[in-house]
């Protein structure tokens, strides 16, 4: 089968920063499908993982996590695909990647696709889904109010690919009031158009801009990007008791000031369910149902904003680029090889 790999780490601008293989095609067994892959996007974790791993026996390193495809083969313990469904899922971190025309996954972490969006779509969903639904409403549980807080939550970032799903999901799951930031015109327009109540831009001082809001110290941050360079003015803006989230990786978090006000914090890991085999392993399944019903229904948009092509190595490069300069807004897509 085809796929695209690295056997070694290096920039994005080297020639074997991914390159094309053909590599044997798997067989299912136990709980995993054999998927044919039709459509997968990128996500900045690809990139993260390019840059810092490789395989130390010399084998190709596979990227690659969201997908759409058709299910081909299945192993002998799966009882909730057959084969012919159409899948949509983000896969696991500590297992080869979907950059490949055939890949296994485990059932449990695996949608029904939605059954109005094409490929490209739905393959844009799942990895930013599923790390905007557990946040929201696993960690940060925004459906429980804080006493004393304003109605609304802060999303830093809310242009980017989990920003993006994170504003719709609240629009159509609460009434909280939703303040994102965006830098650039093009990304103030974005967010305004998923749904964001308000938009401040994150190049300046943030507190600040919430405070002359007028609308009180929101109950809830969601962090995406750059952390760091935000705790001061997320210990100032939030409310006490408020609870505070991120994804990113800063190389230093103090959140120290967090203290006077009993700021619980909330680290978010899409994979953590599927590395570890939790007890809930099936809560990605059931969130990636209730997504494509969300989609189906009209109530959330697809977040794919630009198509590369097929899925090969150039394009996969293009991509990664792409998203290494941090402009991205949306998802980026491939599909076909």
């Amino acid at each position: 089968m085809k796929a695209i790999g690295y056997i070694k780490s290096h920039p994005i601008d080297h020639a074997d920063a991914l390159v094309d293989l053909t590599l044997e095609k798997p067989t299912a067994i136990g709980r995993d499908i054999l998927v044919a892959v039709q459509a997968v996007s990128v996500n900045p974790v690809d990139t993260k993982i390019r840059q810092r791993r490789a395989n130390e026996d010399g084998t190709p390193s596979i990227l690659g996590w969201d997908a759409y495809g058709k299910v081909v083969e299945t192993g002998a313990d799966v009882t909730m695909f057959k084969t012919g469904d159409t899948v949509y899922y983000a896969g696991a971190i500590n297992r080869t990647g979907t950059n490949a025309e055939f890949h296994l996954v485990d059932e449990r972490i695996v949608g029904h696709a939605p059954k109005s969006a094409s490929a490209s779509e739905a393959a844009a969903l799942p990895l930013t889904s599923l790390t905007a639904y557990e946040m929201l409403f696993d960690r940060l549980r925004v459906d429980a109010p804080v006493a004393g807080a304003a109605n609304a939550v802060l999303i830093i970032g809310g242009a980017g690919g989990v920003g993006s799903i994170a504003i719709q999901l609240l629009r159509a799951k609460t009434d909280l009031t939703i303040i994102a930031t965006a830098s650039r015109d093009e990304t103030k327009a974005w967010v305004k158009s998923l749904g964001a109540h308000h938009v401040i831009d994150h190049s300046q001082p943030i507190a600040a801009q919430v405070a002359a809001l007028n609308i009180g110290h929101p109950a809830f941050v969601f962090s995406t990007t750059h952390t760091d360079s935000y705790i001061a003015d997320i210990a100032e803006l939030i409310a006490p008791q408020g609870r505070f989230g991120l994804i990113d990786d800063p190389a230093d978090l103090n959140i120290g000031a967090f203290k006077q006000k009993s700021i619980s914090t909330h680290w978010e890991f899409m994979y953590t369910r599927s590395l570890f085999q939790t007890a809930d392993m099936t809560r990605q399944h059931d969130i990636l149902t209730e997504m494509a019903a969300l989609l189906d229904t009209g109530k959330i948009k697809s977040t794919a904003t630009e198509s590369l092509g097929t899925i090969n190595a150039e394009n996969l490069r293009k991509a990664h680029a792409l998203l290494e300069t941090g402009k991205a807004k949306g998802k980026l897509t491939l599909a076909g090889f």
